[in-house]
């Protein structure tokens, strides 16, 4: 633009420059120029000719003055020099005069100082308004260039020293900046070199001046040159990297020297100056191209520590209270601001990048995806993903998250990673909080549960570092969490609420507002999340400074859901009362005086007033008593009361519970029901006979009694037998809470009998009526319920006498179980008590499990009837596979039933049981007892050792494993299904849910040598038992009983730890400690304790400990256990491939071994088949060769059972029989195919040798395929047609994918082996085909559906192979033909013998239209190849008759 204006003023300058040149004429005529010219000095040829051009040359501080355009100036300079007789010396005369004339410091500042335009009378548009400096204007004349460029830079040392003058202003620079932007540089390679000379000697700011003006002075082809210099220049100094990469982005450099000089800069990052940083960082980011994105973001990735730009947390806090306190900001806290400066400037370095180039983008992400280590992953990696997402781009958005998650998943970015991001880069972040919140609710939305405990560390962290807006924004955004009614996702968020509250109650507090507002969304949350939520607003009503408000309105809220009749909420009233309570009445901390800061007598009357609210509310019903007595409990063992009101409950609790629930022995208890009373289960010595009983029968004919009088309007007793066991419960912890974990006032009630009645009853139930059997079941519930609750509360004690009683009650329980199991089976249709009364609802949930013997009939008695309905033609053509599959169906319906007659399953009612604490679990600990340590001695004596019997063992495993499974195995977060009633999954683990996964996996990692012991035990005992039979199962003097027991035993211990170490917790890094610990323990039963082994050491001893155990497995169940539980151990570490082969060769030997009964029968059922398809599917994954496995099956087993009768088994396969022909068939077609897909695709790039081993591998998968394939001619029944159609059409759209190609690429070079293959493969196809065509005839809806697919895939195939020939220039070897449809038999179909034929039978049947137009296209005609072998063809010619 300046230019612009230059060049018009040009156009002016010229219209008046002849008047000028005229008037000048008139004064001196031109002979008078001529005698001047020779008397003209050397010194006065500069000034002269300056003058005569238009230039006024000015001494001190006054610049310079111009009276013509500086364009014209140059002109007359020109001119003046061609024309002159001394021409070409007066042009160093010209120079010299200059030289002198800038000899004065003064003179040569004006001359490089713009000149000031000076204007005739009454002129106004022959100058300029803007003109060039005197030096400037001079270097724009070609003849003048090179000499006065060499004076300039002959000048310029002298002003090194001192730049500055005394106006401020830098001569150095002004200097340079006259060489900038010349319309021609006449010698430019030479001025190249002067200023690279003068780089050399010149200081610091000098050569920085120079180099950012390099790309302004020089031409672009001189670039790569100075590039060049540069580059060596960068290598030896470091504090001109700034100026030379400003430099290098703005010279024209080719692709091959910008990537050398790029790697200059790389290797010198280390070394950089920390503000100069974000200049390297932009530079080698805007300086990639596509294709080396990779590999230079790689680089830069593993280069750049951005930890060590920041300061310590530990001076950051200082900086934080010296600005908070208003004093003056310290040198330190400068240097941690200017860091974090550093820090946002190069983050949005790498944000401008990816802005601008989408490989940048995809880089980033790939360099993070390639990160495998823990260590490895730094910060950069975390800001990088934030900058990922917080792009407009979704492709970017997406690719974040999925790292992210991945990363997160398998630990390798964990929550200390993210902690100290937030930490050491909150100003940086906070720029980015949009993204982390969005990140966040990602995360814990997530189904995957590993990935929702990092999505609330990054709320957590959000909240702590960021401002007021991003604190109320996170609240904001927990709310909408807990109202999604997701499981897992409100969870998480109520607890990362809980944890804000407990840390910073002060920082919460004025966001109450938007967490009382959940309080409208009660309907939609358990009574564990209910319980958390009132745990919060209880906390900020007390803690907080906004709690008044808070308080006054919970108050509301409690007294309304109190006085509510719906027991939903009077539910919700009470467990927010009794949480309110808890706040309310906790105990504060010590003064600074350790004075103890009591409860003020108003706060007391308002607590106590509340209390009674509470009883008297729950006293309407049996239910809300109990859930009040069961939260009273949790409060007071999961917080610190006040004394006082620990006392005012605990006293109460003790006098309610004698007076309602102990009575006195009398010499005759008087019967309050039509059985008879009964005193049991006394524990006391004869000596010292019990004179108290827990009242339990005589109370539950009061509460039947009472139910029949509430129907007539009287008021409700609140003695109850459903509050038995909750208040005993409350009673307990009270007890401990006051007495220091001492239960001496209460131990008696250990020991204490119950009155119940004579269970001889149980074997009459057939003659009792509904209302006497539910009686019974309903006391043998509130019995057990109530010997759970006393093993909860003494099992903790030590003395051997209470251990003992603790192993009775446990007895006791086993043994009314099995009362119970045979009870219910007498009373279907029979509700239990509830005992766990925070459920969802109280309501009945368990209805058709309770008699499974009358379901199975009914559903067998549905299906009969509804079997006449279907069309004739249908049930004809079926009736022949029915018969086949019933008898298979029959045998396991009569296991079922033979299992069924004992009782039922007691499974199914757990959630009317009262829960265990995790404490019981600890009996374990005690020794196995089975019959071969029993004696006389044993029996008549005291035992000094407390003993475990394998019925408790039982008990205690499998409550064990529910345990496991509900915190240790995590189920994706699912949402509600509308309008749709479930079960609650929660019901029994209230007291589970309070502890933490890690919790749960630390205190079963205590059990392990005990776990281990009964393992070895279970070993021990089924040896015992070989060695004694001659390796006999069912010999003559096993004890059935005892042997179903130690079977079950060794199932569940399996069991128990397959789920402990199928922990995903063990892969973060915090837990690593945990884990080894777990793993030295079955390490170091093997070998003796020695130095401290690794994590692959220790994998592999525990691999071989468990291996120890294989002999002795009892049965294929326990069997799949083991190999599952091998394969989860061997994940945490160690040799995989080893591994692999060990697992297959333990598999193999399990699905080759021949499975007994105790009773002499084979295994089988259900639960066998089961176990038999993932024991077979883990042997052909982990088996070297799959291919030559299922060979080995097919031509072994399958070939020996053909003709074998129905109960014999295969000899080299003893599991396989046509039993389980079913199984095997599925297993193997679907591994088959499973391994064809990881077949390599044939490319034409391949060898000889490489396609010879893929046509190998393919020629073994079709064989095997066709093996598989025919059999179905032999074991025809529905299911087997239907795998084969199922898995053939997958095999086959395989082999077209990854199979064809490869045929194209080697047809020319194996000719045979490829007509081989087509010619075995063409085989199985035309088998496939009279499938459909059995498909069709037998209109079995789960058969045709696969019939499209498989015909279009058939179809595919040989247009593919024509297509292969064509490739191949064979294509005369193809034709067509037609395939006539038969049936599995190879029978041919009648209505399909002719056109005519056909179309009379589809007018006479109309059922056959419903076939698709895509079928009856199909099944006409197929289109098959053949190639000419005369002509180098692949195919032998096709019979036509098939």
């Amino acid at each position: 633009m300046m230019r612009k204006r230059r060049s018009s003023t040009v156009d002016n300058a010229e219209k008046h420059a002849p008047s000028s040149t005229k008037a000048k004429r008139s004064r001196t005529t031109g002979r008078q120029s001529k005698v001047s010219a020779p008397e003209e000095s050397t010194a006065s040829v500069f000034s002269v000719f300056l003058r005569e051009a238009g230039v006024t040359l000015k001494h001190g501080g006054t610049p310079n003055e111009i009276a013509v355009d500086q364009v014209v100036f140059q002109r007359r300079i020109q001119k003046k020099l061609q024309k002159s007789p001394r021409y070409p010396d007066i042009v160093q005369e010209f120079i010299s005069g200059l030289e002198s004339h800038i000899d004065d410091a003064d003179r040569f500042r004006n001359c490089l100082l713009p000149c000031v335009p000076t204007l005739p009378e009454g002129d106004t548009s022959c100058v300029s308004s803007f003109h060039e400096s005197l030096l400037r204007m001079l270097l724009g004349i070609e003849m003048l260039q090179t000499l006065i460029i060499n004076t300039l830079l002959e000048k310029l040392p002298e002003y090194m020293v001192n730049s500055i003058d005394d106006a401020g202003l830098s001569i150095p620079r002004i200097i340079i900046n006259q060489l900038k932007w010349l319309d021609r540089v006449v010698d430019c390679k030479e001025l190249a070199a002067k200023l690279m000379e003068l780089l050399s000697v010149g200081p610091v700011d000098v050569q920085r001046d120079i180099i950012t003006s390099l790309p302004e002075i020089l031409e672009d082809s001189l670039h790569n040159d100075i590039a060049q210099d540069l580059n060596s220049l960068l290598k030896e100094n470091t504090q001109l990297t700034v100026a030379i990469l400003d430099a290098l982005s703005s010279l024209n450099l080719s692709s091959s020297l910008l990537t050398e000089v790029r790697g200059a800069v790389m290797t010198t990052l280390a070394a950089v100056q920390l503000e100069d940083l974000p200049v390297v960082v932009k530079f080698i980011l805007h300086s990639v191209s596509a294709s080396d994105a990779y590999e230079v973001v790689c680089n830069l990735r593993r280069k750049l520590e951005l930890e060590q730009c920041v300061l310590p947390p530990v001076l950051q806090a200082s900086q934080s209270r010296f600005k908070g306190k208003g004093a003056v900001v310290s040198k330190s806290a400068t240097v941690a601001s200017d860091s974090q400066d550093i820090v946002t400037l190069i983050v949005d370095a790498i944000k401008s990048a990816m802005r601008f180039q989408k490989a940048l983008s995809e880089a980033w992400l790939k360099a993070i995806e390639s990160v495998e280590e823990l260590e490895d992953h730094k910060v950069i990696d975390l800001l990088v993903l934030f900058i990922l997402h917080s792009t407009n781009a979704n492709h970017s958005r997406r690719g974040a998250e999925r790292v992210l998650k991945a990363k997160v998943r398998t630990g390798q970015i964990p929550e200390t990673l993210l902690q100290k991001t937030f930490q050491d880069n909150t100003e940086v972040l906070r720029g980015y909080f949009p993204s982390i919140l969005a990140l966040a609710q990602n995360l814990l939305r997530s189904p995957d549960p590993c990935v929702v405990p990092f999505g609330g560390h990054m709320y957590r962290h959000s909240f702590t570092a960021f401002d007021s807006y991003c604190q109320q924004e996170v609240v904001g955004c927990l709310v909408t969490h807990v109202c999604s009614g997701v499981g897992g996702e409100v969870d998480m968020a109520l607890e990362l609420l809980c944890s804000l509250v407990m840390e910073n109650p002060s920082e919460v507090g004025p966001y109450a507002v938007f967490i009382k507002g959940i309080l409208d969304y009660l309907d939609n949350l358990t009574p564990q999340q209910i319980r958390r939520l009132f745990h919060v607003l209880s906390r900020l009503a007390f803690r907080s400074q906004q709690g008044s408000h808070i308080q006054d309105d919970m108050h509301i809220v409690i007294r309304k859901q109190l006085s509510s009749t719906a027991p939903k909420y009077k539910r919700i009233g009470i467990i927010g009362a009794v949480m309110f309570i808890g706040s309310m009445g906790a105990l504060k901390p010590k003064t600074k005086d350790n004075q103890k800061d009591l409860l003020s007598p108003e706060t007391f009357r308002q607590l106590s007033a509340l209390l009674e609210l509470v009883q008297s509310s729950s006293e309407t019903s049996p239910e809300a008593s109990a859930l009040y007595y069961d939260e009273l409990a949790n409060l007071v063992q999961t917080s610190t009361l006040d004394p006082q009101v620990q006392e005012k409950i605990g006293k109460r609790v003790l006098d309610d519970f004698q007076a309602e629930f102990v009575v006195d022995l009398g010499p005759e208890i008087q019967d309050s029901f039509s059985f008879p009373a009964r005193v049991m289960y006394d524990l006391e010595e004869e000596e010292t006979q019990a004179v108290i009983a827990v009242n339990l029968m005589p109370l539950l004919a009061k509460d039947v009694h009472s139910k029949a009088k509430q129907h007539n309007g009287d008021k409700k007793d609140n003695k109850s037998s459903l509050c038995l066991s909750p208040f005993f419960r409350l009673l307990r912890l009270c007890e401990e809470k006051q007495n220091h974990e001492g239960l001496d006032e209460i131990d008696a009630l250990l020991g204490c009998p119950l009155i119940l009645t004579d269970m001889d009853v149980v074997d009459k139930m057939e003659s009792l009526s509904k209302v006497e059997k539910e009686f019974l079941c309903t006391l043998l519930f509130h019995a057990i319920n109530w010997f759970r609750e006393l093993v909860n509360a003494f099992c903790r004690l030590k003395e051997t006498e209470m251990k003992m009683k603790v192993m009775t009650r446990l007895q006791n329980i086993t043994y009314l179980q099995t009362l119970l199991e045979q009870a219910l089976a007498e009373t279907p249709g029979y509700i239990p008590p509830v005992a766990n009364f925070d459920g969802e609802s109280t309501d009945v949930i368990l209805l058709s499990t309770a008699a499974p013997v009358h379901k199975t009939k009914k559903n067998g008695s549905e299906k009969k009837r509804k079997a006449p309905g279907k069309n004739t033609l249908e049930g004809n053509s079926q009736m022949e596979d029915k018969m086949e599959e019933d008898e298979t169906q029959q045998e396991l319906e009569k296991d079922k039933e033979k299992e069924a007659r004992h009782g039922v399953n007691m499974a199914s009612y757990r959630q009317f049981f009262r829960e265990l604490d995790m404490e019981v679990l600890s009996v374990v600990q005690c020794g196995l007892l089975s019959c071969s340590l029993l004696d006389s001695e044993l029996q008549t004596k005291k035992r000094e050792e407390v003993l475990i019997g394998p019925a408790e063992l039982i008990f205690l495993l499998e409550d064990m494993f529910h345990k496991l499974e509900f915190s240790l195995t995590a189920a994706p977060a699912k949402r509600r299904p509308f309008l749709k009633v479930k079960a609650d999954k929660n019901v029994g683990f209230s007291h589970l849910q309070q502890k933490s996964p890690k919790d749960v996996a630390t205190f079963f990692v205590q059990l392990l040598p005990a776990l281990c012991l009964h393992l070895e035990n279970c070993h021990n005992y089924f040896q015992t038992l070989l060695s004694e039979n001659d390796g006999m199962v069912d010999g003559p003097t096993v004890d059935i009983q005892e042997h179903h027991l130690i079977s079950s035993c060794c199932q569940l211990l399996l069991q128990v730890l397959n789920t402990i170490f199928s922990w995903f917790g063990f892969s973060q890094p915090g837990h690593r400690r945990l884990l080894k610990r777990a793993l030295g323990v079955m390490a170091g039963r093997l070998k003796e304790e020695g130095p401290e082994l690794n994590l692959e050491l220790l994998v592999k001893h525990s691999l071989d400990y468990l291996l120890n155990f294989h002999s002795t497995i009892p049965n294929l169940s326990s069997a799949l256990t083991l190999s599952q539980l091998l394969s989860t151990v061997a994940e945490k570490g160690g040799n995989p491939v080893a591994f692999k082969e060990q697992n297959a060769s333990l598999a193999r030997g399990f699905l080759t071994q021949q499975w007994m009964t105790v009773t002499g029968e084979k295994q089988r059922g259900n639960k066998f088949n089961e176990a038999l398809q993932a024991l077979l599917s883990i042997y052909l994954r982990n088996v070297d060769d799959v291919l030559k496995a299922v060979e080995e099956i097919t031509q072994e087993g399958f070939s020996q059972i053909i003709n074998a009768s129905k109960d014999e088994s295969s000899a080299a396969w003893p599991t396989l029989s046509k039993h389980t022909f079913l199984v095997f068939y599925k297993v193997l077609m679907t591994e088959l195919e499973k391994s064809v897909r990881r077949i390599p695709i044939g490319k034409s790039s391949d060898s000889s040798e490489a396609q010879s081993e893929k046509l190998l591998t393919w020629n073994l998968a079709v064989r095997d395929f066709h093996i598989l394939v025919n059999l179905v001619k032999v074991f025809d029944s529905r299911s087997v047609v239907n795998v084969c159609l199922k898995y053939g059409r997958l095999f086959l759209e395989s082999f077209l994918k990854l199979g064809m190609p490869l045929l194209d690429f080697s047809f020319k070079r194996h000719k045979e082996d490829v007509q081989n293959l087509l010619k075995t493969f063409q085989l199985s196809t035309r088998q496939l085909h009279h499938m459909c065509g059995h498909s069709k005839i037998r209109q079995d809806t789960s058969l045709t559906n696969h019939v499209p697919a498989v015909k279009k895939s058939l179809e595919l195939f040989v247009y593919r192979v024509k297509a292969m020939l064509t490739l191949n220039n064979c294509q005369e070897a193809f034709w067509i033909g037609n395939l006539k449809n038969r049936n599995l038999k190879g029978e041919e179909i009648l209505s399909q013998r002719c056109p005519e034929s056909e179309e009379e039978e589809e007018e006479q049947q109309p059922p056959a239209q419903d076939l698709s137009e895509e079928e009856e296209q199909g099944s006409d005609t197929e289109t098959l190849s053949r190639v000419n072998r005369e002509e180098n063809g692949a195919l032998d010619d096709t019979d036509e008759s098939d």
